[in-house]
Parts: C-alpha cells; structure tokens; sequence
C-alpha cells in the first residue's frame, strides 16, 4: 500500500495545515511497501492528481519503468525503426498508422501507452477504412509497435497480439490471355499525348515499358526505375525494390529494340529522371495504363497482370515453380507457390490423372461407357426425324414406322409349335 504526501518546504507558508495538504506548490513524496519492499521517495511532481496516477501505475504494472506517453512511444519507435534503414515506403506506412493512433488516443483522452487495451485496440481498427490484405498488413504494423513498447519495459504485455486479423479474400490470379497482349500493344499506337497526337514520344514509352514488363516479369516500380545500365545486351540484372533479391532474365530482341529505341528521360534511365520521387512516377504510369486499357476495350487491366502473365507463361511451358520463383524475384519459393500453383502444368496433369484414376471403379461411368453407342458401333439416329415420326396421327397420315416383320408360325410334329427361337411343346419348353 502506497500513500502520498506532501513535504513542505522550509519557506512554505501552509506547512501547518500538514502533509495532506494539495494547495501548495511543494513536492510530493510517497512511502509504503511495494512488491515487499519499503519505498519512501519523490514523485518529483507537486500536482496531486498526478501523483495519484503515478502511485496507481506501480501498484498495476510495477515501478521499474516510468509511465509513457503516446506521443514518446510513437517518437521512439520511428526513429528506432529509421536506424535501422527501413525502405521509406515502409517508414511512411508506420507514421500514418502512428498518427492515426495518437488522434484516436486524443480523442479519448488517453495519454500514455499502457493505457491501450484489446478493447481499445478493437476500437481503434474499426475506425480504419481498410479492408482484406491492406487491414490485415496494417494490423502486423501495430503489433510490432506494441511489441517494441513491451520490450522497452513501458507494458506489461503486447495487447495488440490478441486482436484477430480480418478474413482475407485473395483475388485469384488473372493473367492476360495472349490476344489481350496483342490488343493492348495494338492500341498504344493510338495513345495521345496532352496534344492528342497519336503514335508520338509517349506512345513509344508505352509501348517499351509494356513489353519489358510482359518478358521481364518486373512489378511496375522496379521497371520505371530501370537504369539503362542494368541492360546489358539482351540480359537484365537489378535487385528488386521490395524483396532486394537480385534478378537476372533474358528478353526476347524486340523488347531490347525497343528499349534502346526508346526517347528516355535523362541518359542514365529508361523512364525515370532520377530525381523525381519514385511513388510519383509510379503514379504518373498507373494513370496512363488506365488510358491504355481504355483504349484496348480490356476489362479490370492493371500493370500488375503483365508480371502475372510472366509467370503463368513460364509455368504452362513446364517450367519448375522453384525457377519461376528466381525470375519473379521472391524470397521464398511459397511467395510463388500461394499465387502460381494452380497454374504449374506438371501438377495440374498429375491432378487430372488422378481424378480420371478414381472413374476406374465407378459404377455409374461403367454403366454410361457400355451404353454409349458410339463405343458399340451404332448408328446414332437423328432426333428431329424422330420427333417427326411421332406426330403422324396429328396429321392424320399413315404410320410412317416401319412394321415388324411377322413371326412366321409353322405346325411341326407332335402338334408342336415354333415361335420366335422357342419350341413350345405339351410338356416343356427348351430353349
């Protein structure tokens, strides 16, 4: 039990009134046992309410660390995280997510970190407009910033671990089929410019940009950014942006035509200036491949599904998916395998093998396999003349069918009589 009180200083006009005193400016001090020991120390604070804080915080989470407010916690995570040379799309990923954690904070009047709860935390996602894989990235964000206050001694446990993440729906893979690919190249001979001209400077880089992306299996930011000296012959090199795994690939020489044909920026890149920031470059290009698939009529185009097509090519031509995996740049052949699987050639016979393997013993394919009449020789018989084979009496025709030949009934000895293939007798039959 802690209990606080005041220590009036020696020129302190109000030391007569006692230790229980809150009007004055003097310290405050506190004693009692804590954890079974004594304490008997300042709170180095003269505001009373404060002090009470302070006392409730050792008496829940212990005294070995200091309370923190949020805006502290969220300073020293991000530069923390600068030190240690984060990509700076994932350092403005984690400052937006902060900010939206101290507004939240603000306006319910939460001031220090070990004050966030599952509860809190709950609330808090609710409030975010994302959903899917984008909620479920943002959510791993604020479990790291809650495990790092945790390491640092400010709570006593990670409550961001027990919030459950959203169900994610993975869009299926969509590669462009080989006639889209055509249509889109077609129609960026009718691109514009601000000008509206057609089949200028800007309709080139298009062009250029989307066949490297189409046999190189680059995402968009690593092909905007491709220096020229990258290029070498007909052979890639560079390190992916996202991933930093060095890729290496072979292009076809057209695409190497019409890179080296293609009007650049600055010397040193493709499509790029250099000193632009890359998001807005990225961004600039999105734009103009919403205009290209306008153009070419395709439906749901994004510059990501040329890289899809990359990979789903190479896999239906019986490439290894641990290869694919190289070429795309993954860290880890499941990166490849959770996107392309249903798309590896091998697997998918093997998979068709399998099921026409369980028909073997099926009772009912047997049955539909010996009743079929091609399997027999037979002669299939063309429905249309049998549906106007049996609607002769509504005209009111002769019976168009042909008439069973009759059974021809001869008298043998013995009053016996041969009908059809039997014998029919007095006292038996035999066949």
């Amino acid at each position: 039990m802690l209990s606080p009180y005041k220590r009036h200083l020696a020129t302190c006009k109000q030391k007569d009134k006692g230790r229980t005193h809150k009007s004055c400016r003097c310290p405050i001090w506190v004693q009692g046992v804590l954890d079974g020991k004594k304490i008997r120390e300042s709170l180095k604070t003269s505001n009373w309410q404060k002090a009470q804080e302070t006392i409730r915080d050792w008496e829940v989470v212990g005294k070995a660390k200091p309370r923190v407010t949020i805006a502290e916690a969220c300073s020293s995570f991000t530069a923390d995280a600068a030190a240690r040379n984060l990509r700076r799309d994932t350092l403005d990923k984690y400052r937006r997510l902060l900010d939206n954690l101290q507004h939240f904070a603000t306006e319910r009047k939460i001031h220090f970190a070990n004050e966030f709860d599952v509860d809190l935390l709950r609330k808090f996602r609710a409030t975010w407009p994302d959903s899917n894989i984008s909620a479920a990235k943002k959510l791993e964000r604020l479990v790291a910033f809650f495990r790092f206050a945790q390491e640092a001694g400010w709570l006593p446990g990670n409550p961001a671990v027990k919030v459950k993440k959203p169900k994610i729906d993975t869009p299926p893979t969509l590669p462009f089929e080989r006639e889209e690919v055509v249509k889109i190249l077609t129609a960026t001979e009718r691109y514009p410019d601000n000008y509206g001209r057609t089949g200028g400077r800007d309709a080139q880089r298009l062009r250029a940009l989307t066949l490297l992306m189409r046999y190189s299996g680059l995402s968009i930011r690593d092909a905007v950014t491709l220096p020229k000296e990258r290029l070498k012959g007909d052979r890639l090199f560079l390190r992916r942006h996202k991933t930093g795994v060095p890729v290496m690939c072979k292009l076809p020489p057209f695409v190497v035509q019409a890179l080296q044909r293609c009007p650049g920026s600055t010397p040193a890149f493709f499509f790029w200036t250099g000193t632009s920031n890359p998001k807005s470059t990225v961004g600039n290009w999105q734009r103009s491949f919403r205009k290209l698939f306008a153009l070419a009529g395709i439906a749901g185009g994004h510059p990501h599904r040329f890289r899809d097509t990359f990979a789903v090519e190479l896999l239906l031509a019986g490439t290894p998916l641990d290869r694919v995996s190289v070429l795309l740049g993954h860290t880890s052949v499941r990166t490849t395998e959770r996107h392309y699987a249903p798309w590896v050639r091998a697997r998918q016979e093997q998979l068709e093998a399998d099921v026409e393997r369980s028909w073997k013993d099926d009772p009912l394919m047997i049955s539909a396999v010996a009743r079929t009449p091609e399997v027999h020789g037979e002669v299939v018989t063309d429905k249309s003349l049998e549906t106007e084979q049996k609607i002769w009496w509504r005209r009111r025709e002769s019976n168009p069918r042909p008439k069973k030949p009759a059974v021809k009934r001869t008298t043998c000895v013995s009053d016996s009589v041969v009908v059809g293939r039997r014998i029919r007798t007095g006292k038996k039959t035999a066949a």
